[in-house]
């Protein structure tokens, strides 16, 4: 039964996800590397700030760091408690997540990858979508936990299929940002009213999440709220392509798409967003999308 829950990494996700845990555990240990946040987190959501070693005896343990190279160095030298079920929420690297949840096997430690969808927002209200990849027998064990977290729940498949789905998700995501981006560029050299297009191609064929969310919410308001920053997703769309090249298929779009996000990161100003991908349209262009 499972009593007690650890969250490890408190950043933008890590914070909030982190604070729906009391209602459901008596106990929930916190580790973020700079301690003073997991202590800030004790202090305003009845958690325990605890050192890596004490957090990783809970029952199920969270993770939520910026790479599975983070999630894997930390792992290397810890004693998790026996039985445990360790749940990464990092948008990580298949064959990673394999490798941990066989490693960990042999410790009687499950290992589920389960990144997640939803942004902050998601986070802050517990309706984040998990896709979570391991055992079958794991998942179900866990799921009670993972509820406290998310709303849409789905076991996709075995270790490395919940990491799989998040990175193809997220590449799709930048396909339509990419498109819009360039369409409304386009649409803006024409003369045409952006707003007004905005509102039709949203009852039309051609509208996607960049259309309904992204563009009025982040860029054509000139926002750009970091949320999510974009190197990370340069990461996340750099797994997909992998993921293609490992299966030997022809993805031109994906390739092209993982270039344009690479290229969008490596010129963008520190922390920004990944909304801020189309700025570098804006500057080939000359134009704003406003």
């Amino acid at each position: 039964m499972i009593q007690s829950a650890a969250f490890i990494g408190l950043g933008a996700m890590g914070y909030r996800m982190a604070a729906h845990l009391p209602k459901r555990f008596d106990t929930v240990y916190v580790w973020n590397r700079n301690f003073s946040k997991a202590e800030q987190h004790a202090a305003e959501y009845g958690t325990q700030a605890a050192e890596l070693n004490q957090a990783v005896q809970a029952d199920v343990i969270f993770s939520c760091l910026p790479t599975s190279a983070d999630v894997e160095a930390l792992i290397e030298n810890l004693a998790i408690k026996p039985g445990a079920i360790w749940i990464d929420c990092t948008s990580g690297v298949p064959e990673t997540a394999q490798k941990l949840a066989q490693a960990l096997k042999a410790k009687n430690v499950d290992f589920l990858d389960a990144p997640v969808s939803g942004q902050t927002i998601g986070a802050e209200t517990a309706t984040l979508t998990f896709m979570i990849g391991g055992d079958a027998q794991a998942f179900e064990r866990a799921l009670p936990a993972v509820q406290v977290l998310g709303k849409l729940i789905k076991h996709v498949g075995e270790s490395g299929a919940g990491f799989a789905v998040k990175a193809v998700n997220n590449m799709l995501m930048a396909v339509n940002l990419c498109a819009a981006a360039e369409g409304f560029t386009a649409l803006k050299a024409h003369g045409v009213n952006l707003n007004e297009a905005l509102d039709c191609i949203n009852a039309s064929s051609g509208k996607s999440n960049a259309t309904e969310t992204i563009l009025p919410q982040r860029v054509m308001n000139r926002s750009f709220p970091l949320t999510f920053a974009l190197p990370l997703l340069a990461k996340d769309t750099g797994i997909a392509v992998d993921l293609v090249r490992q299966a030997r298929l022809s993805a031109p779009v994906i390739a092209l798409t993982q270039s344009l996000i690479q290229a969008a990161s490596d010129t963008a100003a520190p922390n920004s967003d990944f909304s801020s991908a189309v700025k570098m349209y804006e500057t080939w262009s000359k134009l704003t999308i406003e």
